[in-house]
């Protein structure tokens, strides 16, 4: 977290003051990832400005709020087209420069659109500029993929393989399982079992446990905190973890921490993407099992249980419950399927 910190001061001393100023009033409380993400992006904005000589300036600070009320719309239709593909120049470790090219999605050209929508909008409402200008350029259109969740003979092979791994793995790896077991199974059926995201998940403390009522307190995007629910099989899988972790003596900083790596931090997000995936491979070769797969397989069978999308999208901590839909929309096609037969116009 101090590195990020680090990083984002100084994304923030190479931009201009009110660029501070909109991150600090658009998004404090905002996770420092968020604002990071948010403050690259309108570097990259400015950056082509540059390199574009839009503006005859040789770095990013000598933008001002008065320089925005330039940007036209063909500027911006210029910028869109230029995040497909450019260059970016890096100072490396000796402090020397290297270049790298990135490329951007649709969703990704989206998401950055977006941040400059955000920061015009910004000046626009502190009376910087005269109109928000970005509001003149239309997103790209996406196809809404619909998520696709484990089936059932997946859910429950990857389950075995992670309860009964000694029937799956051999050598190096079966001691690596053995020793990790506890962990594991614990971190699996909390995730899989309460619905969180996998930054939650790694993020949670020790404290935030509480058996007497089955809650584990998560921090949601944006600093929110609430209570999610778990059941029999989660309590037991992390009071047999307890036992282990009680033993453990963690690097100093990472003592509340709930759930540990082998170097005795706390677990990171890519740490357990990779434990998804090694866990994964027994499953199968062909569909690719992520932490958010598991997300969205407890989201679907929640729905399917319930078929209360209000209490889908509180679990799972979707502000806007269209974001729910959306993501489970061929359930409710089938539950409308459903309806077709479900009431009968006369009697046989």
């Amino acid at each position: 977290m101090a590195d990020k910190q680090n990083t984002l001061r100084n994304y923030l001393s190479e931009l201009p003051d009110f660029v501070f100023r909109f991150i600090d009033y658009y998004y404090d409380g905002e996770s420092v990832n968020t604002q990071l993400a948010f403050a690259l992006d309108i570097k990259i904005f400015l950056n082509f400005l540059i390199v574009t000589k839009k503006f005859p300036y040789d770095s990013l600070e000598e933008f001002s709020e008065n320089d925005m009320e330039q940007i036209s719309v063909d500027d911006l239709l210029e910028y869109k087209s230029y995040l497909k593909q450019y260059t970016l120049t890096y100072t490396d470790a000796d402090g020397q420069p290297y270049s790298r090219t990135h490329r951007n999605s649709s969703f990704g050209i989206n998401r950055k659109m977006s941040s400059l929508r955000s920061l015009f909008s910004y000046l626009y409402k502190t009376d910087k500029i005269s109109q928000n200008i970005t509001l003149k350029v239309d997103m790209n259109k996406l196809v809404q993929k619909i998520k696709k969740p484990l089936t059932l003979q997946e859910t429950m092979r990857l389950m075995d393989v992670i309860l009964n791994g000694e029937k799956y793995f051999k050598g190096r790896l079966l001691t690596e399982y053995l020793n990790r077991k506890k962990r594991d199974v614990a971190l699996y059926l909390t995730y899989l079992g309460t619905g969180v995201r996998v930054s939650e998940c790694v993020g949670l403390d020790i404290e935030d446990v509480d058996f007497k009522n089955n809650g584990i307190k998560v921090t949601r995007k944006g600093g929110n905190e609430m209570v999610v629910y778990f059941g029999p099989e989660v309590e037991k899988a992390l009071k047999n973890y307890l036992e282990v972790r009680k033993n453990i003596i963690p690097v100093e900083g990472h003592e509340h921490a709930l759930f540990y790596s082998t170097q005795r931090k706390r677990i990171g997000v890519q740490a357990v993407e990779n434990l998804v995936k090694k866990y994964a491979r027994q499953v199968t070769t062909t569909k690719k099992i992520t932490p958010h797969k598991l997300r969205s397989t407890y989201g679907t069978a929640l729905y399917q249980e319930t078929g209360d999308i209000y209490l889908v999208a509180d679990v799972l901590g979707h502000k806007d419950v269209n974001t729910t839909k959306k993501h489970y929309a061929a359930l409710d096609d089938s539950r409308r399927r459903q309806a077709a037969t479900a009431v009968k116009l006369r009697e046989d």
